[in-house]
């Protein structure tokens, strides 16, 4: 039995959001999988009465998880994270392929994806080796072993399981890495190859309206003209240079627009020599100055030009169906039977639903079988069309609390490794959230990640379950450390 001061630490505002998501998950996938026809309600044919199964089993890990002594996790996190990684290079070779990738191992009727323990083994490591005594992130170099670490399970994931969407949700730790000290240059830097790749694919093929090229390049390299511009100009020691580099870009098109009159001219090549420029400018003003701030910004803009020109191959170097999603999602190509076609279906199963929903198990999208994987991927459509915009609100406010509570539970931890752990599994949760939910609403590519506690299967619930329970039994012994 739980020891009394630890069964009074539990933090049981986190336990009921936890059992409240996994009942509405439930009904969703009771929902999505229903059929008229269907009238037996423990047939374990049916899919609502296996995932009572996971959902039972979850329940015992999570409970058996609080029983452990909370200096097991820590003790043992390096030895559970070799164990992992040795079943994640295993995998592709004893997994059969689904799908095109190889990251599920089936042991008689059940499957699971090591991938999913992965994720917790890491964030197990990596907040042991954060929490050695006097470490702090005061420099990139302080960040290089945990990358390392986030980066071999990833890899493995990524190339030899083809598995990108669960390699992508490691990602999600940088979000951590920021709260534990790393320079906010790194998630603008992210932010920045986001949106300079959706810009020069999502536009690559769109015309300038005067002279040769396309917009895809221009629109970057004016992004990054108008960076230059904002930088420079809250500069205090020289804001009156922002406006020569405004001056001498303007010039050079206006040059290039009279010269186009007579002789065709590429814009969009125009608009590399006006970034140039200007990060020669920074670089001239830098070394004249001493002031190292503006020849970083010059090597951002020359990073710019070589990753918009690299864009198209990384999007080479994708699979056809990867290449095809994202260019879907970015209105490139429309492809309403292929690539488009579930992001469609639940788009209309969503708006369907209205303010209230037709009711649970009056889903005519998810009755008809409309949306492919609507139990498992496309689970959120299921909420959407049987519960409406209010029961959609309702459900993205439970996991909106759920990571305000894991975040306040973070901060009020008395070791590193407990609050490290903490934000690790806040962060999985929020990508998990975000991107599910994106996809289905098609503003992000599918890339199949399941919404936690939601979509069907005892590898995904399981996981998240072992995830969460043992932030909370390390937050139940709180009190006990230090």
């Amino acid at each position: 039995m739980l020891e009394q001061r630890t069964k009074y630490a539990i933090d049981w505002i986190t336990v009921c959001l936890y059992l409240v998501l996994v009942v509405c998950g439930w009904v969703s996938v009771y929902g999505a999988s229903y059929n008229y026809d269907q009238t037996d309600l423990f047939n374990f044919d049916y899919r609502w009465c296996k995932q009572m199964v996971w959902i039972a089993g979850a329940l015992v890990l999570g409970a058996a998880t609080m029983l452990i002594d909370w200096r097991f996790f820590e003790r043992f996190s390096y030895l559970f994270y070799a164990l992992v990684l040795l079943v994640l290079i295993v995998t592709p070779f004893v997994a059969p392929e689904i799908k095109g990738s190889r990251s599920w191992i089936t042991i008689g009727p059940v499957s699971i994806q090591p991938a999913e323990l992965a994720k917790i083994a890491t964030a197990m490591a990596i907040a042991k080796f954060m929490n050695q005594y006097g470490y702090k992130v005061n420099s990139l170099k302080d960040l290089i072993v945990p990358f390392i670490m986030l980066a071999v399970p990833m890899f493995i994931i990524m190339v030899p399981q083809q598995e990108t969407g669960s390699a992508l949700v490691f990602a999600a730790l940088v979000l951590m890495f920021y709260r534990e000290g790393m320079t906010p240059v790194i998630l603008l830097l992210g932010v920045a190859a986001v949106a300079f790749f959706v810009i020069t694919i999502a536009f690559g093929d769109s015309p300038l309206p005067l002279g040769g090229g396309t917009w895809g390049i221009t629109a970057s390299m004016l992004l990054v003209l108008l960076v230059i511009f904002v930088f420079m100009l809250n500069n205090e020691r020289a804001p009156k240079h922002a406006f020569i580099i405004a001056g001498i870009s303007a010039g050079l098109f206006a040059v290039a627009l009279v010269v186009n009159i007579w002789l065709p001219v590429r814009i969009d090549y125009v608009s590399i020599g006006a970034v140039v420029t200007a990060a020669i400018y920074l670089i001239l003003y830098s070394l004249s100055h001493n002031h190292r701030n503006p020849l970083w910004v010059a090597l951002f803009a020359v990073g710019v030009i070589f990753y918009s020109f690299s864009a198209n191959m990384l999007m080479d170097h994708l699979q056809p169906h990867q290449r095809n999603r994202i260019k879907v999602t970015l209105g490139v190509t429309e492809d309403p039977v292929g690539q488009g076609y579930n992001v469609n279906q639940a788009k209309i199963a969503i708006g369907s639903g209205g303010l209230t929903g037709k009711g649970l198990g009056g889903g005519t999208q998810t009755k008809l079988k409309y949306v492919p994987e609507q139990d498992t991927d496309f689970i959120f459509c299921t909420v959407g069309e049987e519960h409406g915009f209010l029961g959609a609100l309702f459900v993205l406010s439970l996991y909106l609390i759920l990571l305000l509570r894991l975040v306040f539970m973070a901060e009020r931890q008395r070791d590193n490794y407990s609050r490290i752990y903490g934000y690790c599994v806040a962060s999985y949760l929020f990508f998990h959230l975000a991107i599910n939910v994106g996809m289905v609403i098609g503003i992000v590519p599918v890339i199949g990640i399941p919404l936690p506690f939601f979509s069907y299967g005892g590898s995904s619930l399981w996981s998240f379950t072992l995830m969460l329970f043992i932030f909370i039994r390390l937050d139940s012994a709180r009190m006990d450390r230090l």
